[in-house]
Formats: C-alpha cells, structure tokens, sequence
C-alpha cells in the first residue's frame, strides 16, 4: 500500500480547497505569456545588458499554480534580464510539470551577423519547443536604433533585420512583436514580405503609448493573414485602474478587425490571486462575444497555431 507523506496530504487539500473557490474558465487553457525568472543568480545570472532588474518567479512554484490552476499549456516568453542566455529555459523544459508542458520564445540581436545561425542551433537543439524570435520596439521614435547594448530598439529598416525574420520563417518560427503603435508600419513592410510567417502582437499593441492614428495602423495589420493580437498586458491600453474599463472599447475593435480566430490569451497570472483577477478581466472584456470565439481565444488557437 503506498504510503501519503504529510506534504502531498497537505497539498492536496490545499489543491482542493483552491479549486472549490475558484471558477476556472471553461475548456483549454493556454497562457501565451509568462516570464520566469530563478532565484538561484548564481546559476542562472542576470545579463549585464538586462535593461531591468526583475523580482524571482522561479518555476518550482509556478508548476504548483498551473497544477492547481489545470492550466493545459504555457508558452514562456524568454525575458530580457536574461539576453541571449537561455539556459533557464531550457532548464523549464527540463523541469516541466508533464512532458510537452512548456515551448518559449528565444531572443537575439536580430541585426548581429551571426544571429541567424545561432538561433537555427538553438532552435534545432530543441527541435518543437521554440516557437517564436521575440523583437522588441518601444524607444522613443525620436531617437536613431540601437546598435549594441541591450537587444532592443533594433532598426527595423536594416538587411539584417529581414535576413533574421526570414531565418525564422525557414525555421518554422512566428516573430513576436513587443512594440508601441509608431512601429506598426514597419513591422508590416517586413510582414508583408513574409506573409505564410505569424507574426504575434503582444500586449494588445500597447495601444496607451501611441496616437489614434498611430493604433489604425496597428488595426491595419490585421489586413495580413498571419498577424495574431495578443488579449495581455492590458494595462498598457489602459488610463484607469483594474479592471481597465476604457480599454474595452478598444478590444472590440481589435476584435473586429482580427478575428476570434486570430486573438491569443496571456498573462493569466502567476498565482491564484492573479489567476482569479485575469480570468474575470477576460470574461468581462468579451462579454460581447459567443463562448464558441471566448474558447477559441481562451486556449484553441494557440493550441493549432504552437503545434501542442
């Protein structure tokens, strides 16, 4: 007979006691945005070029949320604190809760001539985890790309730039925007070069940080058949408080314009509190659309488009 230790006794009537507060959504679950960060600094250190200091999220106590949770799967975004040292995400999918749990996104410097070749190693490496080459474009329009330092900011008009997209396209990988509404027509002159590639706009392309006429041109690249929006960093869109009231006017529109088709959910949380909070915010932003569209954005599309 197998013996119950005292911890699994207590974790289970923790696990049980969660599930009776919570209502978890209906159907699958995919979170297409989370940030890990270790506790270990020693083992998996901060970069020198990280542009912030990020608190620990290690992944030992997130796998005990998403367990609770019954969060299906996770795509963890590599974060900027760590460049382009990826070895704690590889150490997520080393320690993942079931096999298949985790894919990540990588980060290089899309313009560095050995770019390409090091993401196809890393990509090869760990052939069906890696789903998409993050790209980040938020400086302020007024001052030139960057050049070195922190991978960011990159010029999105340099050869390099499409040399590395198309890399990624040959790798069978989406590039994801974390961008402010200015960029929005450079990242449709390089997606419209790539139109079979997905390209995913996170953060509901922070909508917040850039004039009306700036966002229609973000609404814009819905016009491309492989440009997804991301429902996450809602914040960002937001002048007001949670729950955010004023954005939903604006999550109709990008749902107009994008599709239930092409919308994917993140930022789910990280723990019960922020779970609990999260999936309210969902359920009262698109209270305006049939469940069979919420299902899709809650955990099918992502489902079809990252191969789970």
């Amino acid at each position: 007979m197998k013996t119950i230790t005292r911890r699994q006794c207590l974790l289970g009537a923790a696990a049980a006691a969660w599930a009776q507060e919570q209502r978890r959504p209906p159907g699958v679950l995919v979170d297409t945005h989370i940030h890990l960060f270790a506790a270990d600094r020693a083992r998996f250190p901060v970069h020198a070029d990280s542009p912030y200091q990020p608190a620990v999220q290690p992944l030992e106590k997130y796998v005990e949320f998403v367990r609770q949770a019954r969060i299906d799967h996770v795509i963890i975004v590599h974060p900027e604190p760590y460049q382009d040292d990826h070895r704690y995400l590889e150490y997520c999918f080393e320690n993942e809760p079931s096999k298949g749990f985790f894919k990540g996104t990588c980060l290089f410097d899309p313009i560095a001539p050995g770019a390409p070749s090091r993401m196809e190693t890393f990509v090869k490496k760990h052939s069906g985890r890696i789903v998409a080459l993050r790209v980040h474009e938020t400086q302020d329009p007024k001052l030139a790309p960057t050049v070195s330092g922190a991978i960011r900011d990159r010029d999105m008009k340099s050869p390099a730039m499409l040399a590395t997209w198309k890399k990624a396209h040959s790798l069978g990988l989406a590039v994801q925007m974390h961008f402010i509404p200015y960029y929005a027509p450079q990242i449709r002159a390089l997606a419209s070069q790539l139109r079979e590639m997905p390209v995913l706009l996170d953060h509901l392309g922070r909508a917040g940080q850039g004039s009306a006429a700036e966002y229609e041109e973000v609404l814009r690249l819905s016009e491309l058949p492989r440009v997804y929006m991301k429902f996450s960093g809602v914040s960002y869109s937001s002048k007001q408080k949670y729950p955010y009231p004023d954005v939903q006017p604006l999550v109709r529109r990008v749902f107009q314009a994008f599709g239930p088709d092409r919308m994917l959910w993140g930022g789910l949380g990280m723990d019960a509190q922020q779970f609990q909070q999260q999936s309210a915010l969902f359920e009262e932003m698109f209270a305006f659309a049939p469940e069979a569209d919420r299902a899709k954005i809650r955990g099918l599309n992502a489902m079809r488009l990252f191969k789970f």
